[in-house]
């Protein structure tokens, strides 16, 4: 009873004494219209947003890309408004941001109805999770969140979970492939506890955001390396071989000081958005430094004349399987894009 009532003071001094002044707090979630912000002394404050960027919002409605005026990550300033919300008055410039192309708007058929959905901003690492099986090994996915990570300038961790169920290695050529392209990749196991302490020691200091398809154990890592979290685990359809989903939304994390971690919903496939045919090639380091060879500078590496990737590619020196994943994306890259 005498621990509440002094939560409850502390909690009160702290909102009369910054009543009318700007508050700094990082976006950790957001559920409809309310923002929940963390401070820097730690208080969670739900917060609204400020008229004039509702009016902004509406009045590009038709004419914008992106959909999120907010994203989790996003560093603010707010005021209290009241004893137990605020209004967030500035938002401070990304250093960069994790987008997807928006799902289809119902009825609408006109070009460029595929907005930017924003996920998360203002990270560090990127760990891309997938399993070895349950659900099964699906390279074409982690090479579109590579081109997210890649396109937006953020550190892309592999990390390959499960490692337990793959008694016939067949995770090892992979794991072999990503990493002679210069990828860092870590192979777990909650089962076995095995490299879970790798995982931890890349995120100490860092934001860091957790994605992967759905039921590839990114809940159970992350519960693993932080129990305090208590996610909620889900399991896999018997009927598809694929998760269900568990996180509902996305959530940060601050796990340790200064050490942020942003929790995402599983999914079954991601398109990158805001890339053209032409440059989608720069987001794949393994074909980068051979571009110069093609016979134009223009070369979108699909049956172009004169195409040094075509041609390393039916020599080996390039994989066929990130070859294969590449016209896959570039074949609908520009699908439903605003430029």
């Amino acid at each position: 009873m005498i621990q509440k009532s002094v939560l409850f003071y502390k909690t009160l001094f702290f909102i009369l004494n910054n009543l009318g002044g700007n508050i700094k707090a990082k976006v950790i979630r957001i559920e409809s219209k309310d923002y929940y912000v963390l401070t820097e002394d730690k208080k969670e404050i739900r917060c609204s947003l400020r008229g004039r960027y509702k009016k902004e919002y509406e009045f590009k409605r038709n004419k914008q890309s992106v959909l999120d005026i907010v994203a989790v990550g996003d560093s603010v300033d707010f005021e209290m408004s009241d004893v137990d919300t605020g209004v967030i008055t500035s938002i401070a410039e990304r250093k960069n941001h994790i987008s997807r192309k928006a799902p289809k708007i119902k009825g609408s058929t006109f070009r460029g109805e595929r907005l930017e959905q924003v996920v998360a901003s203002n990270i560090d690492n990127f760990f891309i999770i997938a399993s070895c099986d349950q659900p099964r090994f699906n390279n074409r996915v982690i090479d579109r969140f590579l081109v997210v990570a890649e396109s937006n300038k953020i550190n892309p961790v592999i990390v390959i979970n499960k490692i337990d169920l793959d008694d016939e290695n067949f995770i090892t050529p992979w794991v072999k492939l990503y990493k002679k392209i210069g990828y860092t990749v870590i192979t777990t196991s909650v089962e076995e506890n095995k490299n879970i302490d790798k995982i931890s020691k890349i995120l100490k200091g860092k934001t860091s955001i957790f994605w992967g398809q759905s039921g590839v154990g990114k809940s159970s890592l992350l519960n693993a390396i932080f129990p305090d979290l208590d996610l909620r685990i889900g399991d896999v359809s018997d009927y598809n071989n694929k998760g269900r989903h568990t996180t509902v939304s996305v959530r940060m994390y601050e796990v340790l000081p200064k050490t942020f971690i942003i929790d995402t919903p599983g999914i079954r496939e991601i398109d990158p958005y805001g890339i053209k045919k032409e440059d989608l090639g720069h987001y794949f380091p393994d074909f980068y430094p051979y571009f110069l060879d093609c016979r134009f500078n223009t070369c979108t590496h699909n049956h172009e004349p004169g195409c040094m990737i075509e041609k390393l590619v039916t020599e080996e020196k390039i994989s066929i399987d990130r070859y294969e994943s590449y016209l896959n994306m570039l074949d609908t890259i520009e699908d439903d894009m605003l430029f």
